[in-house]
């Protein structure tokens, strides 16, 4: 993941407390840093992922993905909240960490390998946990860093 992430694609306090807003402001986010990306599209693209089921995939995690016809490579956007949002998670509880995954639609296996990266990533509750106790997206990339590598 370490390729498709970059501190700057990091909101460690979001100020979201909808499943739709959190959304929003982590595709914000993205296109803020990747200006050829139309917000509503994505947003689009996001929102109409999350009704085949949620992207909320239990212990305070959701990885809110999408594909698009756009050419590039993977786009890794994350968010923390320190206070949980009511996302309609596989087990009922507030989620905290957010990993958003945007991938064109021809890259179909790096996609399924980032999802399940990411997936693997967060099984560590002592990751989880150092996480939601990062002081800012500095320290927040370097610990996914880190981890990434020893993956």
């Amino acid at each position: 993941m370490g390729n498709y992430l970059n501190s700057l694609d990091i909101v460690p306090c979001l100020a979201s407390s909808t499943k739709e807003d959190v959304l929003g402001e982590l595709t914000d986010k993205l296109v803020a840093r990747h200006s050829a990306f139309d917000r509503e599209e994505v947003l689009r693209a996001l929102l109409e992922r999350e009704l085949l089921g949620s992207t909320g995939i239990g212990d305070g995690i959701a990885i809110p993905h999408a594909k698009l016809l756009h050419g590039g490579d993977p786009i890794v956007v994350f968010g923390r909240s320190t206070q949980g949002i009511s996302y309609d998670a596989l087990d009922g509880k507030p989620v905290n960490l957010f990993f958003l995954l945007l991938a064109d639609v021809n890259s179909l296996d790096l996609y399924l390998k980032l999802l399940a990266g990411i997936s693997r990533l967060l099984k560590d509750r002592a990751l989880r946990s150092r996480l939601l106790e990062a002081s800012d997206a500095d320290a927040l990339y370097d610990i996914i860093q880190e981890q990434d590598n020893r993956l």
